[in-house]
Parts: structure tokens; sequence; C-alpha cells
């Protein structure tokens, strides 16, 4: 179905307002009973603000937006100007929460992904709400030691570029090694020549999306 937008305003311990676009996939109107995943998309920083479409230049929104079949629900939150997802904590869950209220979400195959600031976030928001999500990815960003043994049950695919020079690989490197050395259900693909954009071959690539519809929240 056709991109929307949409702006999310609700009371909690204080006011969290956030635009977002959603993405509803095809035949979504017409199957009443089916219950659908869910991917929430976290973008980079320079998409941070008040202009709804710059969130789409980028990873989800963009792919959902130019493929019709695409068979997740997306969601796709915008940052506000001169904040970080890290922060933006209650927001997120909040405009979750809603989205599987108002929406036929399968609440066993909600997914995560974000890339650079929103590879940070992703990391930082399934950390500290590993039931939520049946599945992470992490491209180019990084996170807390102390926080990611929470996604030890979480399957974790992360990428990164090896020539990154805004998000040094070893950000990813550290955090998959952490849950490894835990038992954790991690993996991480490095692109070998690849700068800071490791995310236009990961969104891309149909291996990512048949490898999330295999997880599911028990």
């Amino acid at each position: 179905m056709s991109q929307t937008s949409h702006r999310f305003e609700k009371q909690v311990m204080k006011a969290v307002q956030l635009n977002y676009l959603l993405n509803l996939p095809e035949g979504y109107e017409q199957d009443s009973d089916r219950k659908w995943p869910l991917i929430l998309f976290l973008h980079g920083a320079g998409e941070r603000g008040d202009d709804i479409h710059k969130v789409k230049k980028h990873g989800i929104p963009k792919i959902a937006d130019n493929d019709p079949s695409f068979p997740f629900i997306a969601v796709s939150p915008q940052c506000p100007e001169d904040s970080f997802w890290v922060v933006e904590e209650d927001a997120l869950l909040a405009l979750l929460d809603e989205i599987t209220v108002v929406y036929k979400v399968d609440k066993k195959r909600i997914y995560l992904t974000g890339l650079s600031m929103g590879g940070f976030g992703s990391w930082h928001l399934a950390s500290s709400h590993p039931e939520k999500f049946a599945a992470i990815v992490p491209i180019c960003g990084g996170g807390s030691l102390s926080q990611v043994k929470a996604l030890v049950n979480t399957p974790v695919w992360a990428f990164h570029g090896a020539k990154d020079n805004i998000v040094k690989l070893e950000e990813s490197e550290k955090m998959v090694n952490a849950l490894l050395a835990c038992a954790g259900n991690a993996k991480l693909t490095v692109y070998p020549e690849a700068k800071h954009d490791s995310w236009t071959e990961t969104y891309a690539n149909p291996e990512l999306y048949e490898w999330l519809l295999s997880q599911s929240l028990d």
C-alpha cells in the first residue's frame, strides 16, 4: 500500500511527539484476519528535524515505498532536531505500543533496525527492552557493553563497513563479540570496501528479510 505520514502525540511521564511514516503491506486491507510482521526503522542523524520526507532518503521506508510486495508493516519515526534515538526511548515505546493496538501486528514478529545514529538507537532500545523484539539489525552502530548482555536471547545480525571513518568498525565488533562471549545469537557482516554507507547493500539484500521472517518470539 502507499506510504503515509502521521504525527503521534501521547501524554506519558512527559508529552511525547513523533512524526512517522507508515507503510502497510500489499493485501493488508483485504485479509482481515491476518497478523503482519512489523519493522521499526530508526534513521541516521542527517534525517532529524520536521521534514518527514527526509526519513525515506535511506533504508526501510525507501524500500517499502518502492516495493508494494514488501511483506512488513513498516514504521519509520523521525527524531526531533538536536535529539538522539537513545534519549527518545519513551516516545519510541509509546509509538510502538500504539501501532500494535491500532494495526494488525503479529506481536511475536516485531523487528528493529537502524543505521548510524539509528544503529546506536537499535542497540540501546533492544537492550533496554529485549522482550519487545524478535530480532534486531543494527547497521554501523554501537552501544553499551554493560547493557548488551540483555540481548543474549535476541537474534542479532549487525552490519558495518570496514573503511567507515565516522563510526569505526570496532563499535559493532565489540557488541557482537560481547554477545558471542555469553553464548548469544549474534553475527556481524563486514563489507571490506564500504565506508559509512553499509546500509544500501544491506537493505537491498533479500536474505536479510528472509532471515528476519524466520525469527519469532517464543
